[in-house]
């Protein structure tokens, strides 16, 4: 029962689309170290950091919540396909996701 309930829980959250928006939980705070982004979740006491381009993805998803939002302009910033940049985003807040950085909300 408990490893049926973690997988579907895994799936649920690994769902994001350009629909999605996303609340960041009171638990993660974040902090500019030199230019990148370090995020601390205080639930399990671990500490993330994000390269130049995931801390651009990161300061935007946190002003916008929404994904379709963040994806327009992301795409007017970097020299990418629509439908790359669209794989690369929803990667990057499953993975967020699936550490507790960020809840993904389904329309």
């Amino acid at each position: 029962m408990r490893r049926r309930l973690a997988q579907r829980t895994r799936e649920m959250i690994e769902m994001s689309n350009l629909e999605s928006t996303i609340t960041i939980p009171s638990s993660v705070l974040f902090y500019d170290v030199e230019g990148e982004a370090v995020l601390l979740n205080q639930d399990d006491g671990k500490y993330y950091g994000f390269d130049a381009v995931g801390t651009r993805m990161w300061a935007i998803l946190s002003e916008q919540k929404q994904l379709r939002a963040a994806h327009g302009i992301l795409l007017q910033e970097y020299d990418v396909s629509a439908e790359q940049l669209e794989h690369d985003l929803v990667a990057f807040v499953d993975e967020m996701a699936k550490h507790g950085l960020v809840l993904v909300n389904e329309p």
